[in-house]
């Protein structure tokens, strides 16, 4: 009977410490490595962007 209850613990450990192990790797991708790619405030005032570059109408320049 003491053998039985053994294996029953052992398998429910096996299956906390593989929860465990999602549940930590889970945190690790949804709060940890999002914060490092955050783009601070300062960053967004200088950023230029390049679509003023893009003109639907190009410029013609006369050559005389």
């Amino acid at each position: 009977m003491c053998d039985k209850i053994k294996k029953i613990l052992k398998i429910v450990g096996i299956i906390a410490a593989i929860a465990a192990a999602v549940a930590g790797v889970y945190y690790l991708v949804t709060k940890v490595i999002p914060c490092k790619n955050k783009v601070e405030e300062d960053d967004q005032c200088d950023y230029v962007s390049c679509s003023c570059c893009d003109i639907d109408d190009p410029v013609q320049v006369e050559t005389k």
